[in-house]
Formats: structure tokens, sequence, C-alpha cells
């Protein structure tokens, strides 16, 4: 009888042993197989300027090669087209109208909302970013302690940038950096953060360094004048952009190095429009519309594709996070909006890929920059669907652009701003600075297939009131889904929270006031007295 018992103990012994094994060797095998990440984000530039899309005047070898031989996505769009918002909306997998202050420029980010770097940090990632992460704002822990949304930061080296405005940090010697601290040989995920194309630009550096002619540029957009200013304004952004790339490829080619090429994911995008009059802050195809490619040698099928699907901000978190065999409801993150771009990896077609899919995007924003009375800001609305983009204007009293009085504070400085602001003085001009700065109807309706630029509203066209319906209809179901307040008519709310910059707190009082602030992100010639 005791010899049975020994024996039966020896036998559960074993079992149990043999189970652990077995377990670790199972979680071990997850832990191998989970792909590493490197998404790299441009400040500011707009799709069609890759070389990929048909652009022949700025050179993007680098995400050329990604969307070859990856996936190049011809209809990703940022919820929200202004750094912070569409940033929060990319760490959260949520619409920016679902994050509270986050929803707004310069916001206290809340704490209740993760993030998926937080949760990969968690979960046997090694986590970290180089220089701008969710910005411009404050993060902060429920202890007061400072919070890393994008993780460990990486910026100690520093480099001497061919231009006094591109940023100093050593982007691809910090990304080693950070691979280097990978000592368990985890996988990682690491978001490149670049300050380029963002303004301000040395002036004229397209051409003295870039070696760039005027004439090169195939177009210039209907709502600027085509003329030398605005033309080496562009020069100087491609620029940017092309120093973007080489940073890019200099990470590319450590990955090669180490042999980690093959199983990381590498996501280029960008986090809004071009910084130049109508496009970033503003919410419009060539805002909102943004370049995409990503690449993953291990897991991605009929590499070489050009999606079709609309693809969100959004989807990002949840994409990351399926990589990572994690569920984000038990992570402790909020309900996320976006989906998983998995089926698209895992096709071998370009449209029509994933039912559950849908085949619109929601757009809108609030407060961006301030510079409105009570600090308030912009709020807008929009759906893009199939050739169509609707946008409804909340509140059509305010300036789209920020007050003149206070700069049009929403829109960056630039030779082109400066440009335009002239132009307005001349009737037969007039309709370049209207286009930008202009007051604006509660509705626009546009063709962007035909008309990307958003030129021609045609809402109050009568062959439209059918489709303007059908999209206010399904636009503003939506939103109730996704419980926007603005839509349920508490809309203040977003207007109400506290800038997080207190040096640009009740802007529009102070500076009417006569105290004297910064503004170093416009010109002084920018502010104008303009009469409602």
């Amino acid at each position: 009888m005791k010899k049975t018992q020994k024996t039966s103990r020896t036998i559960i012994f074993i079992l149990t042993i043999t189970l652990l094994i077995s377990c670790k060797k199972e979680n071990k095998a997850i832990e191998t197989n989970r792909p590493n990440i490197l998404i790299a984000i441009m400040d500011d530039a707009t799709y069609e300027h890759m070389g990929i899309y048909g652009c022949d005047w700025i050179k993007t070898p680098n995400f050329d090669r990604i969307a070859k031989e990856g996936l190049l996505f011809s209809r990703a769009y940022t919820p929200n087209a202004k750094c912070a918002p569409s940033r929060s909306i990319i760490l959260t997998g949520r619409n920016s109208w679902q994050l509270e202050e986050a929803a707004n420029h310069w916001a206290y980010f809340p704490t209740k909302f993760k993030t998926y770097a937080e949760v990969l940090g968690e979960n046997g990632y090694h986590v970290g970013y180089t220089d701008k992460g969710w910005a411009p704002g404050i993060a902060k822990l429920d202890d007061g302690s400072e919070r890393f949304l994008t993780g460990k930061p990486y910026d100690e080296k520093q480099t001497d940038p061919p231009g006094d405005f591109i940023s100093t940090n050593d982007y691809a010697a910090n990304f080693l950096d950070f691979l280097s601290d990978n000592t368990e040989s985890s996988p990682f995920c690491f978001w490149f953060g670049s300050r380029e194309p963002h303004r301000a630009y040395d002036k004229g550096i397209g051409i003295k360094q870039g070696g760039k002619k005027l004439e090169e540029i195939d177009k210039v957009y209907s709502f600027w004048p085509d003329n030398e200013t605005v033309r080496s304004d562009l020069l100087d952004y491609a620029y940017e952009i092309e120093y973007f790339d080489k940073q890019l490829g200099k990470m590319l080619n450590t990955l090669e190095e180490r042999g980690e090429l093959d199983n990381t994911v590498i996501v280029v995008t960008s986090d809004n429009g071009m910084p130049f009059p109508r496009v970033k802050g503003q919410e419009y195809e060539l805002s909102n519309h943004l370049p995409l490619a990503i690449m993953w040698k291990n897991g991605i099928k009929a590499p070489g594709r050009t999606i079709n699907d609309m693809v969100s901000f959004a989807d990002f978190a949840p994409t990351f996070l399926e990589l990572a065999n994690l569920e984000p409801s038990k992570q402790g993150m909020k309900p996320i909006t976006g989906k998983s771009l998995l089926p698209i990896f895992n096709a071998t077609k370009s449209e029509n890929i994933d039912s559950s899919r849908d085949d619109f995007i929601l757009i809108g924003k609030e407060r961006h920059d301030v510079g409105r009375p009570n600090d308030w800001g912009y709020p807008i609305r929009g759906i893009v669907k199939g050739d169509y983009l609707l946008v409804r204007n909340f509140e059509t009293s305010r300036w789209p652009a920020g007050d003149p009085i206070t700069g049009y504070l929403n829109c960056d400085g630039s030779p082109t701003k400066t440009e335009l602001l002239a132009l307005r003085k001349n009737p037969d001009t007039f309709h370049y600075w209207d286009s930008s700065f202009g007051k604006r109807p509660e509705f626009e309706l546009y063709n962007i297939k035909q008309d990307p630029e958003c030129m021609v509203n045609i809402y109050d066209d009568p062959a439209y009131s059918i489709k303007s319906d059908a999209l206010k209809t399904l636009m503003t179901e939506e939103l109730k889904k996704q419980k926007d307040p603005r839509i349920l008519g508490n809309g203040q709310i977003f207007d109400n929270y506290i800038y997080a910059d207190s040096t640009g707190v009740n802007f529009y009082e102070r500076y009417l006031a006569g105290e004297e602030l910064g503004t170093s992100w416009v010109n002084p010639s920018d502010f104008e007295d303009i009469a409602d």
C-alpha cells in the first residue's frame, strides 16, 4: 500500500514537472514569436509627398522601400489633424472625442487612459522612444510623477544637424542605445518621433543645401499663389522630409546588421498634414489623409500590395496589442474603437479585405491652439466615405485658423502664411486669404476624388442633397454610439478644459490687455486687426 502511494506521488511529481516545463517552453515560444515594433512618425507631412505616391520632387527611398517590401496604404487617416490629439489616438486606439482632455492640443493627459506602450512594457516588451513622443502636453501619474506614455526616453546622443531648425537629436544613435539596453533580448517596441518636417525651416535650405530647383515642383495647390516664395517654402519642407527619410534608413540598416529586421513590424506615417495654411490643424482631405507604409517580412503575406481599404490611426493600438498576444480589456485599457490590421497583413488582396471594418472614417477636432476669446476651440466633426468628405463646423462665428487679432495661432508662421495675409488686401487675390483663414458655413461637402483640395463646396447643390443627408445621418449615429459629448449636447466641456501650457492660458484676454506673450510658432506680422 505504501509502495503504491509512493509510486503515485512520484508519477504526479513527474507529470507536474513535465507540465511546468511544457508551459515554460510554450511561453518561451510565444515570447520568441512576438514581433518587434518600430513606429516612425514624421511631424507634419501630407501623404502626397512621398516618392511612392507619385511625388518626384521629394526623394523618400526608405519610405518607398518599406512600402514595396510591405504594404502601402492609399486611404489612411488620422481622425484629428494636430500633433497631440493625433498621437493620443495612436496610443489609445480611441477617437479624440472619446479621450476627454486629450481631445485638445496642449492638454493634461487623463490618467484613466492607458496606452499600448505602457501595456507592452508591463508584458515583457522593451519599450522606449526618441525625441517627440506624445506632445505637446502634460502627462502625470496619479502621484504627480512624470508619466512616459511612449516608454523610456532615449535622447542622450546628439548630432550637428545640417540646418539650425533641424533637431540635434541623433535619432539613429539613440535607437542603437535603446537596442543595446535590451540585455534580455526581449521583443521591443520603439517610437521614433521625428521633429521634421515641423516648422521652423532654414529659409532657402531646400535650394542651397538640397540642390533643389523651383521648377521641379509639379504643382502648387490652388489655394496658394504659385510664386517663388511659396515654391521655395515647399522645397524647404521637402528637404526636411528627406532628412527624416535618411534617419529612417539608418535605423533599417541597424536592424539588418543586428538580424532584427525580418521580425520587426515597421510602421511609417505622419501625425497630420503639412504645416502650411489650410492643411495642418484643419479637417480637409490634405489635413487628415496621411502617408502610411508597413513592413513585416516575417508576417505580411503578399507584400508589395497597395491597400485601398480605409484605415484609421485608432487601428494601430489594437494591431500592436494583438501582435503581442494581449487583450486590451484585460490590461486596464479603456474600450478600443479601432480595429486590428492583422486581417490585412494576412490577406492577399488589396481591398474589401475585412468585412468587419467600417468603410468610412470619422474625423473632427476641438481646441488646438489658443488665441480665441475664453480659449475656445473650433469644433468640427466630419466623415469620409467613398469619394466624399462631409464637414460640420459647429461654431461658424469663430475663425477657423485662429483669431486674426492674435495672429491666427492655429496656423504655423511661414513665408507662405505671410504671403497669403498680404494678399488679403487685394480684391484680385483675396480668395487666397479666404480659403485658408476666412469663416466657413456650417456644412461643407466635397467630392475628394475630383476635388482633393476641397475647393468646391457642393453641399448646397440639390443634386447632392441625398448624399449629404445620408452622410449627416451616418456621422451623427456613429458619433452617438461613441458617446461624443459634442453630438450629445455637452460640447462646451472641450472648451472648458484647461490649456496645459500655463503661459498661454487666457491668451486672447491677456493679449488685448497689453501683455507681451510668447508666440514662437507664428510670426509677429501674423497679428492683424480685423473686425468681425
